[in-house]
């Protein structure tokens, strides 16, 4: 694996942002990181932290910010995007004004737009300059920011439509704590790390309310046959769901109280309304804006997704949790491998 010294631009000092940074510093690269504020790039490039985001963690010196995206992407070819979904139109739109030489937009969001139900590469596509745009790839998988910014073991996938722009996203990120697998199938790799969010709140919920580790162990199972089914409907390769933009992602932030969707579930389980508990986390929700989005794609491609309508009916129509919960137990009883008999059949009549 060969390091370089290669200039790079991260667009959102979040969490995830600045873990990635960070990454890519050790591996000897130039790395520009993106600020909305001055106060956050001041802290970065004067005290070498991000507190609000990373507290503790000291920042490589090599990781300069800027509050110009002029500046940030000034004589960059490859530009990591890590803001919410929601921001992504805007901010590719901006690089598109203003940048002239072809780029490489690496996306390590995770979600779906509502109503366009368009994937973030999708979404990038569309807004970015055609002259600008030379190859999208999405880097995905479990990775929590804070283990990450620590050194702590992680793997991850990238995928690309273009499997050498992919292969070259691997060779910058990767090192003896981050390690980087590929997977061609980025249908698949984006709806697993947006999904997974989904089924995340709801284990949160069932947390919340004090059901346990067999309730969630069933939510995490029944939510990757969820995630699989429609995945699979809408061309991805059910292999991916048991790798690591699948199980993998789906498992890490369901179990863990860094995961904020997670979070999110469990003060929604103990009784908080959804207002507040978005006001209280401070930082965005993924998977609440996917839940829309899910319900949507789950209506177009007549999929059954019993989790996301519950869910859905939780968030946005005022069901209480603990009744959602009951009334998703209650449903009529079937096979556990109608499931794989379905997405079989899925395959075969996509070859």
């Amino acid at each position: 694996m060969e390091q370089g010294n290669e200039k790079l631009a991260v667009i959102g000092a979040g969490s995830w942002g600045t873990a990635l940074a960070i990454v890519l510093a050790d591996n000897g690269h130039h790395v520009n990181i993106w600020c909305r504020n001055e106060e956050q790039k001041k802290e970065i490039n004067e005290k070498h932290t991000n507190h609000k985001y990373l507290p503790d963690i000291i920042l490589p010196e090599s990781i300069i910010a800027h509050h110009s995206l002029h500046d940030a992407i000034d004589g960059v070819e490859t530009v990591i995007i890590a803001v919410p979904t929601k921001a992504i139109r805007d901010i590719v739109k901006e690089i598109s004004n203003l940048q002239t030489n072809p780029m490489t937009f690496v996306h390590v969001s995770k979600g779906i737009e509502p109503d366009t139900l368009l994937r973030i590469s999708e979404m990038i596509e569309q807004e970015a300059s055609k002259d600008i745009l030379k190859d999208i790839v999405v880097l995905s998988g479990p990775s929590h920011a804070e283990e990450v910014s620590l050194r702590h073991p992680t793997t991850v996938t990238v995928s690309s439509k273009n499997m050498s722009a992919a292969e070259k996203i691997q060779d910058l990120f990767m090192n003896q704590h981050f390690r980087v697998y590929t997977n061609a199938d980025i249908v698949g790799v984006e709806i697993g790390g947006a999904l997974k969010n989904i089924i995340a709140l709801a284990a949160g919920i069932s947390d919340g309310l004090g059901y346990g580790d067999n309730a969630k162990a069933a939510l995490i199972t029944r939510g990757l046959a969820e995630i699989s089914r429609l995945g699979t409907k809408m061309g991805a390769n059910p292999l991916t769901f048991s790798g690591l933009a699948g199980i993998g992602d789906l498992i890490v932030t369901c179990t863990s109280v860094h995961s904020r969707n997670w979070r999110a579930g469990n003060m929604l389980g103990k009784g908080q309304k959804l207002e507040e508990v978005l006001e209280n986390m401070g930082m965005v929700v993924e998977g609440v804006r996917t839940t829309k989005a899910a319900k949507q794609l789950a209506q177009k491609y007549e999929c059954k997704m019993p989790i996301t309508e519950i869910l859905y009916s939780i968030l946005f129509n005022g069901v209480n949790a603990k009744a959602g919960v009951e009334k998703l137990m209650a449903r009529l009883k079937t096979n556990e491998m109608e499931d794989l008999v379905d997405i079989l059949s899925e395959q075969m009549e996509q070859l």
